[in-house]
């Protein structure tokens, strides 16, 4: 049972932005509403909305803002830098107004796509693009860095590596598959104890749902009980009937689970597992995060302030 109140995390960006008639293409996604002055405004009115729900943690919609991704997207180094900049521009803004005891964290994503682990590219040019990201974010002022929606260990380990090197918290989340493992066949377990043991300050699974987020949650349970590392997550609620498996769609999924549910669940792995971080990924809506920090609030016998 947890002793302190889980830090909660936002929910979905590029969801949200969807559900509100952005279009998800390739190969910007959800880091496309950067580039004009209304998906601006809508970036940074979701990214309030989490806040107002009750998130500790907002992070910058910067996803898909690795350098191959915006080199693909046809932009110079310029205004590469400069879509970064408006990203966390964005969520700093937001926390600053909403609320300023926040943190913000900065997105890695992976470098080539999140749910295709045969596509992940030699190390030397994932640690490049870390680090090129890694920096931007820094010098722009976020507070950590969340390499996330990873599915190999080997890109897990080198972004984190370079991701380490700017003197902020580095949390890893991976993507996993059914058995507790992550969608390259890999046993959660030892990755997750290997990351530790290269510096992650805490260890996440995301973009997963619920039924193997919860085997996944007893596999980092049982592996990190003896480091005092903390461990989470913040799973995938969309209803997928239908569409194939880790599959990208341009179009608003809704959620198989609501708020009420939604903020049960959280609670309930809390509870079981001692979660020190929760929070949503696609599917989720301000609606989802407030029902988690509602439950949260209610409960102050299981939990001390943070």
């Amino acid at each position: 049972m947890p002793t302190a109140r889980p830090t909660l995390l936002d929910g979905a960006m590029a969801t949200e932005l969807q559900r509100h008639g952005r279009s998800m293409r390739d190969p910007l996604w959800s880091s496309e509403a950067l580039g004009d002055a209304a998906g601006r405004t809508l970036v940074r009115d979701v990214h309030e909305r989490y806040l107002a729900a009750g998130a500790g943690v907002v992070t910058a919609n910067t996803l898909r803002c690795n350098r191959r991704t915006l080199d693909r997207a046809g932009l110079d180094e310029p205004a590469a830098r400069h879509l970064v900049e408006i990203a966390v521009r964005l969520a700093v803004t937001a926390r600053d107004t909403v609320r300023p005891a926040a943190r913000v964290a900065g997105s890695i994503g992976p470098a080539e796509d999140c749910y295709q682990p045969h596509l992940v590219p030699p190390d030397a040019q994932i640690r490049a693009e870390a680090r090129w990201l890694a920096g931007l974010l820094v010098a722009n002022g976020v507070d950590l860095l969340l390499v996330e929606t990873v599915n190999t260990a080997r890109e897990a380990l080198a972004a984190l590596t370079e991701a380490r090197a700017y003197g902020v918290p580095v949390w890893v989340s991976l993507v996993c598959a059914p058995g507790a493992r992550l969608l390259s066949g890999e046993p959660l377990a030892p990755v997750a104890a290997r990351l530790v043991r290269a510096g992650a300050a805490a260890v996440l699974v995301n973009c997963t749902g619920p039924a193997d987020t919860g085997a996944a949650l007893t596999a980092l349970a049982a592996a990190l009980a003896d480091t005092g590392t903390p461990f989470g997550a913040y799973p995938n609620v969309e209803d997928r009937t239908g569409i194939a498996p880790n599959t990208a769609v341009d179009r608003y999924v809704a959620p198989h689970t609501g708020p009420a549910g939604f903020g049960a669940l959280l609670a309930d792995w809390c509870d079981h597992f001692g979660l020190s971080i929760v929070g949503g990924c696609c599917g989720t809506t301000p609606a989802h995060v407030a029902a988690a920090a509602a439950g949260f609030a209610g409960a102050g016998a299981r939990f001390s302030a943070r």
